[in-house]
């Protein structure tokens, strides 16, 4: 017998709920397959969470959130530091996972679970950190010295986290790891397609030594359990990452519970005529494709200046006609499967009515089983839903604008704003730009596909609420109380 990775017979995965594995309590309960976007191979099978291990899961939280709550932060700093290091080990088997089942190439794989350790480093530091403030009350009139204020900080209790396909390993520790540093208890509802590499980082943190009852994975439907997820008034924060349209679903039944939502993009690039185009055809190309398109932050629309822009389109069309596709174990691989063959079969719809309104193939364009080619498309109409909406494949349409104020006009024009970059020499139209758009993080002189896990991360618009990156994740999964000592209560 091998494991998922070897072929021959899949491995099942129960529930973890609180540490332990536990089989559904659903009395239908079929073992869902976990496939493999490029070659259709089931690689394991996971159960179906039900409402009742939702409930049981909840409860076991509220347990495991005071057990670890209580715990000294130095306590809970040693177990999660052993978690990173344990992430760190097994950064190459859960990279070898997360690639089978997402479908991006093995390097990109590999790259992506090999920043775990230092992530959850990054987080439990912060965990640790959560200093109050004093305040000043004698400078509120008929307040003298006999009172002192201060404020503290402490965790919400239990963190719900929803997270998506495309980044199953940093994703999930951006949410549950400054989660875990706070002193919560944590849900976590991982993607369908991609429930495997959730619990491998899961298991480092069971094997490291937390506490029964503080952490739980269910795999299972999301739009039952998600919307389940955000109902409950036992879940004090829900931390989604995912669509618009679903982000503002789970908005609308979370009720009075704070919430993280990092929803959907169509992130600009803008290229001047004082550009380094080569810089930028270089990073365009990067920063289009990795994971095949499928990143909140990947670059969707180039507006470049009309003086540049035949200039610009010779150095990165073949660029992009260069970049192969295949394999993802492949070492020659360089844009992998999408997440499966509708999701490309749906980017492949979009590109032909696109053509089909006078946009220009310039490289790419076709489509194999589950694999699309990456795309450039030229003469793009910049209002057009090619531009307008997110498309989350591997495909940049480039717009033409014949000044400064309308390519920044073009860049702003869609109803998200999560990232944007321009590519300029001029430190002017820089500092002009990062006033202007709107736009949670802003990038000069590079594409909006580069983020440091420490910085703060999240978008303006209909691209969400909230930001991750360690510090500002642990902010906001916690809560501030004031506390007043009364030395003279009669005063």
């Amino acid at each position: 017998m091998r494991n998922a990775l070897g072929g021959r017979v899949p491995k099942h995965y129960d529930l973890l709920i609180g540490g332990s594995w536990v089989p559904s309590s659903a009395p239908d309960s079929h073992p869902v397959p976990v496939t493999s976007p490029f070659d259709g191979q089931v690689l394991a099978t996971v159960s179906s969470a039900s409402l009742q291990d939702l409930d049981f899961a909840v409860q076991m939280a509220e347990k495991g959130a005071k057990i670890w709550g209580e715990m000294p932060a130095y306590e809970r700093s040693d177990i999660l530091l052993k978690a990173a290091e344990l992430a760190d080990e097994r950064a190459s088997e859960i990279g070898a996972i997360l690639s089978r089942e997402n479908g991006k190439t093995l390097s990109e794989a590999v790259g992506e679970a090999s920043r775990s350790g230092d992530l959850i480093r990054l987080a439990t530091y912060e965990g640790t950190q959560l200093y109050g403030q004093t305040l000043p009350l004698d400078a509120n009139r008929g307040t003298g010295l006999e009172k002192v204020g201060f404020t503290l900080r402490q965790p919400v209790g239990i963190v719900a986290a929803i997270t998506p396909f495309n980044y199953p390993a940093l994703l999930v520790n951006h949410k549950i790891a400054p989660a875990l540093a706070a002193g919560n208890a944590v849900i976590l509802k991982p993607a369908t397609a991609t429930p495997l590499t959730a619990f491998a980082l899961a298991q480092c943190f069971i094997d490291a030594g937390l506490p029964e009852g503080v952490l739980s994975v269910l795999t299972g439907s999301g739009a039952d359990l998600g919307n389940a997820i955000a109902r409950d008034p036992r879940i004090r924060k829900l931390s989604f990452t995912g669509s618009t349209k679903v982000g503002l679903s789970l908005a609308a039944v979370a009720g009075l519970k704070k919430l993280s939502l990092e929803l959907g993009s169509s992130a600009p690039v803008v290229i001047l005529p004082d550009a380094d185009l080569d810089l930028a055809a270089q990073a365009v190309a990067t920063g289009g494709y990795v994971n095949a398109g499928q990143v909140c932050i990947s670059v969707q629309r180039v507006i470049v200046h009309h003086e540049v822009e035949e200039e610009f389109l010779d150095k990165l069309t073949p660029l992009v006609k260069s970049l192969k596709t295949g394999d993802p174990r492949a070492q020659s691989t360089q844009v992998g499967a999408m997440i499966n063959e509708k999701e490309a079969q749906r980017v492949e719809k979009i590109v032909a009515k696109a053509v089909n309104g006078g946009a220009k193939i310039l490289a790419g364009g076709e489509r194999e089983g589950a694999v699309f080619e990456p795309t450039l498309l030229a003469n793009v109409d910049p209002y057009s839903s090619i531009a307008q909406e997110e498309i989350f494949g591997p495909v940049v349409v480039v717009s033409t604008a014949k000044d400064v104020d309308e390519a920044l006009s073009f860049a702003d024009s869609t109803p998200y704003g999560l990232a944007a970059g321009i590519f300029t020499s001029d430190l002017s139209q820089s500092v002009r730009f990062m006033r202007q758009i709107q736009a949670g993080v802003v990038h000069i002189n590079w594409t909006p596909l580069w983020r440091a896990d420490l910085m703060p991360y999240g978008g303006f618009k209909d691209s969400g609420v909230g930001k991750e990156g360690p510090r500002s994740a642990v902010e906001e999964m916690t809560e501030i109380k004031t506390v007043i000592l009364h030395a003279q209560p009669w005063k």
